[in-house]
């Protein structure tokens, strides 16, 4: 009796195993790096795009001290960086040299309409990683030497996040409350 019921067991068990291998299979298969690294990115994403809307025309140009990035570089700044990293994550060649947005978007608007275009190609590249690709080896951005796809989407999200930490800063400075306090 015993004997059956451990047959028994083994059966219903190996039946909720193909069952639930099935059903990952039928739905894509489990992702959890990517959706981590996705999850990531929306919310250092959302912290930026945010940070651009809320400061005002007067303040895209403050500096705490001369030797720094005003707001607005820092923001032009990470448009041209965004593309170079999302680039390389997804094989391309940049569409845009890391400085390109710095040197020419002056305004508000430009600024805005620049880093929006380049959180938009980036969306792309987190898009299209699953946890097979962000395992790749690719040619890395800036030199560095080549790494799996995920280094250069992680690269993209801790560049965010540093520059995101100079923005509270400049907030702070200027009496605002950050995008992410404010949540």
């Amino acid at each position: 009796m015993r004997c059956q019921s451990l047959v028994l067991t083994a059966i219903v068990l190996a039946g909720t195993v193909a069952a639930a291998s099935s059903q990952t299979k039928a739905s894509g298969g489990a992702q959890p790096i990517t959706q981590a690294m996705r999850q990531a990115w929306d919310g250092v994403r959302l912290n930026i795009k945010e940070s651009a809307d809320l400061m005002t025309d007067a303040n895209y140009g403050f500096k705490p001290t001369p030797e720094v990035r005003s707001l607005g570089q820092i923001l032009a700044h990470l448009a041209g960086a965004n593309y170079v990293f999302c680039a390389a994550a997804k094989g391309e060649k940049s569409p845009h040299a890391e400085d390109e947005f710095e040197k020419a978007a002056t305004t508000r608007a430009s600024i805005i309409k620049a880093l929006g275009d380049s959180l938009t190609y980036c969306d792309g590249a987190f898009a299209s990683a699953d946890d097979r690709k962000l395992g790749e080896m690719i040619d890395m951005p800036f030199g560095m030497p080549r790494a799996a796809r995920a280094a250069a989407l992680q690269g993209e999200i801790g560049h965010m996040n540093e520059h995101y930490g100079n923005l509270v800063t400049y907030f702070r400075l200027k009496g605002i409350v950050p995008p992410s306090s404010k949540r």
